[in-house]
This record gives structure tokens, C-alpha cells and sequence, in this order.
């Protein structure tokens, strides 16, 4: 039971670790604040691998941590303002899709619920509640918000997801062998 909660607490600090690094993969683009980052593909997997609430308390420890000043979020910055700022409505989004992606993908490991799951459920969340938030602190339209925010990323997002997906199955075929033996 010990090492059981101990393997779980492992996997959730290794999600966060993960999304910290991912801010660093960082592609600016000329035209709009929003960059081109890592972090959607690893939020993608965090809940593909993780149970909702920890899927939930992986991306809360990491925004915790941008707000406390540690430089984690897109290219190496941090501070509250970050999450106040233009593209603070997608960590809120990341937020929001983590569970519920988790919660959508079921208990089997299957890739087309996984799929689904991400493309079909997470990706919109994240990216509406992204544009929502682009267009109340931009004062601009949804329209605006959605073509500058959301729209010249999202055949990278939707690949993102699908690299994700394929990523997690086997993963979680791993960590299951790996939780038998134990």
C-alpha cells in the first residue's frame, strides 16, 4: 500500500517536472503574444497518464510555482503577471482540460478514446477559455482573439494531442506492468 502511494506521488512530481521543462520549448511567433510551446503536449499526457485529481493537482503545483516567482512558465518566465497577461486564460484552460480529459479517457488504454479525449474535448477547452481570456485582456473581439490566439496554432495543437496519445498508451502500459510487480 506504502509503495503504491509512493509510485503515485512519483508520477505526479514527475508530470510537474515535466511541465516545467516544457515552457522551455519555445518557438515566438512574429504577429501574436501566444508562442508556440511544449506545454500542450505535455498537459495532454499529464492527464493521459494521471487520475483527474491529479492530473488537477500536477498543473496547480506547476502554476503555484510560476506564481511564486520560479521561472516555469513560456521561456523561462514567472509571477502572477504571467497568468494576469494576454495568454493567461490557457493555463487556466490547461487547468480546466487536465481532469476532464482525464475523467473522458476511461479506464482502458485505448488510443481513439485518448485521442478523442484530447482533440475533441481538451484542445477546445483549453483553447476557448485561451481566447476568452486573450480577447478581455487584448480588448478585442472573439473573432480576433480566436484568429490570432488559437487558430495559426492549431494544426501543431491537434498533433501535439495525437503525439500525446501515442505517447500514453504504451506509458500506461508500463507503469501498469510496473504497479503489478510491485
Amino acid at each position: 500500500m506504502q509503495s503504491s502511494k509512493l509510485m503515485e506521488l512519483t508520477k505526479v512530481s514527475l508530470c510537474v517536472a515535466l511541465l516545467c521543462v516544457s515552457a522551455f520549448i519555445v518557438i515566438p511567433i512574429p504577429f501574436t503574444p501566444v508562442m508556440i510551446t511544449g506545454q500542450t503536449l505535455i498537459v495532454n499526457l499529464v492527464a493521459l497518464v494521471l487520475r483527474p485529481a491529479q492530473s488537477a493537482a500536477a498543473i496547480a503545483v506547476y502554476l503555484l510555482l510560476g506564481v511564486c516567482g520560479i521561472p516555469v512558465f513560456s521561456g523561462g518566465t514567472a509571477g502572477l503577471g504571467h497568468l494576469l497577461g494576454p495568454t493567461g486564460g490557457f493555463f487556466f484552460g490547461f487547468l480546466a482540460a487536465a481532469p476532464l480529459i482525464s475523467w473522458l479517457k476511461g479506464p482502458n488504454n485505448r488510443l481513439h478514446r485518448y485521442l478523442i479525449a484530447t482533440i475533441a474535448v481538451g484542445l477546445p477547452v483549453i483553447d476557448l477559455l485561451g481566447a476568452a481570456y486573450f480577447s478581455i485582456v487584448q480588448h478585442v473581439g472573439i473573432g480576433a482573439a480566436l484568429m490570432g490566439a488559437v487558430v495559426p496554432f492549431l494544426v501543431g495543437d491537434v498533433c501535439k494531442c495525437a503525439a500525446a496519445a501515442l505517447i500514453a498508451v504504451p506509458l500506461n502500459k508500463a507503469l501498469a506492468r510496473q504497479k503489478a510487480a510491485a
